[in-house]
C-alpha cells in the first residue's frame, strides 16, 4: 500500500524544494539526514515521482515537483492558519519567510526601510524579495507570493488591493549638466540631449513621447535599460537624461551625483499598490507585515 501524505511529509517536501538538498532540508527542519532521506523515499513512493534528481554535484527538482511546490506551500500555510486560529501572534517570536514580488522602482526606496522596520520588532522574520517576471495573480492564489507591490490594478474578487501612494516620474541628469541648473527645463531643452529609457520589456517609447509628438518634437533614445536603478547609474556617468520615480531621485540623487527636475508635460501619475490574496486577510502575521510596509513606505524618505 503506498505511503499516505501527511503534513509532516509535506513540510519535508517544501524544505527539499527550498534548499535543493537532503542536507539543507534536514538542517531547516532540525531533523537528522537519515530521517530526511527516509522521508524523501516516502514522498517518492506517495507521489510517484523522484522529486529531486542528481544534477552534477547537486540535486535538481523534477518538473512535477516544481508544479506541485506552490500548492504544497499554500496547503501548509492554510494548515498553519487553521491551527493558530483565534490565537494572537507574538510578533517578536514570529519565525516566517514572506515572499514579496516588487517593482524595481519601488524596491529601491522600500527594501531597506521595510527590512529595518521588520528586523527591529521581528528578528525571526525573513523578507524574500523577488523581481517582477510575470504579474500573474496565480502566484498570489497558490501562495508562492505573499504580497505584490507595484503599479497597475487587478480586478479579481479574491484579490485584495490597497493604494500605498501615488508616484510621479521626474527627469534626472548628472549634477554638472547645464540642464540640471535650469529650474524648469522645457520640452525643447529635453530634446537637445540623448535619453535613456528604463523598460523591463525593452521599450524605447513611453508617455513622454506622446507629449513630445503633440508639441511637434522628438527625442533621441540612445539606450534602453531594464530597470530605473540602472538608468540612474547610467545618467550619473554620462550626459544622458533619464526618467525615474520621484522617490528614487529624491532618496539617491545626492549620493549618485544627479539632479532631478519636473517634466513639463502632463504625464500620467502611477498608483503603487499592495496586493494580497483574500485567504490572508485575517492572518495576523501578514496583516502586521502589510501595516509595517505601509508605515515604512508611506513615510518620507
Amino acid at each position: 500500500m503506498p505511503d499516505q501524505l501527511d503534513l509532516n511529509l509535506l513540510r519535508v517536501f517544501d524544505a527539499l524544494l527550498q534548499d535543493g538538498s537532503v542536507t539543507g532540508a534536514a538542517e531547516r527542519l532540525h531533523l537528522s539526514i537519515p530521517a530526511t532521506s527516509r522521508a524523501l523515499g516516502r514522498l517518492r513512493r506517495a507521489m510517484g515521482d523522484p522529486i529531486l534528481v542528481r544534477a552534477g554535484r547537486g540535486m535538481a527538482p523534477t518538473p512535477f515537483a516544481l508544479r506541485t511546490a506552490p500548492r504544497v506551500r499554500s496547503l501548509l500555510e492554510q494548515a498553519s492558519a487553521l491551527i493558530s486560529a483565534d490565537r494572537e501572534v507574538t510578533i517578536a517570536d514570529l519565525k516566517r519567510t514572506f515572499t514579496i514580488r516588487i517593482n524595481d522602482g519601488v524596491a529601491a526606496t522600500l527594501v531597506s526601510a521595510a527590512v529595518e522596520a521588520t528586523a527591529a520588532v521581528a528578528p525571526g522574520v525573513t523578507l524574500r524579495f523577488v523581481t517582477e517576471g510575470s504579474e500573474s495573480i496565480e502566484a498570489l492564489r497558490d501562495g508562492s507570493v505573499d504580497l505584490d507591490i507595484g503599479a497597475g490594478h487587478v480586478a479579481a474578487p479574491d484579490i485584495r488591493t490597497a493604494v500605498l501612494y501615488r508616484e510621479h516620474m521626474v527627469g534626472v541628469v548628472r549634477a554638472d549638466s547645464p540642464l540640471g541648473h535650469r529650474r524648469r527645463p522645457t520640452l525643447t531643452h529635453l530634446c537637445q540631449y540623448p535619453h535613456v529609457s528604463a523598460s523591463r520589456r525593452g521599450r524605447a517609447r513611453g508617455p513622454l513621447d506622446d507629449a513630445l509628438d503633440a508639441a511637434g518634437l522628438q527625442r533621441h533614445v540612445a539606450a534602453v535599460v531594464p530597470t530605473f536603478a540602472v538608468a540612474a547609474l547610467l545618467v550619473a556617468s554620462s550626459h544622458y537624461i533619464g526618467l525615474v520615480p520621484q522617490r528614487l531621485a529624491e532618496q539617491y540623487g545626492q549620493a549618485l551625483g544627479i539632479r532631478w527636475f519636473p517634466i513639463p508635460a502632463d504625464l500620467p501619475e502611477i498608483d503603487v499598490r499592495l496586493l494580497w490574496h483574500a485567504r490572508l486577510d485575517t492572518d495576523s502575521a501578514q496583516r502586521w507585515l502589510r501595516d509595517t510596509i505601509r508605515d515604512a513606505l508611506c513615510s518620507p524618505p
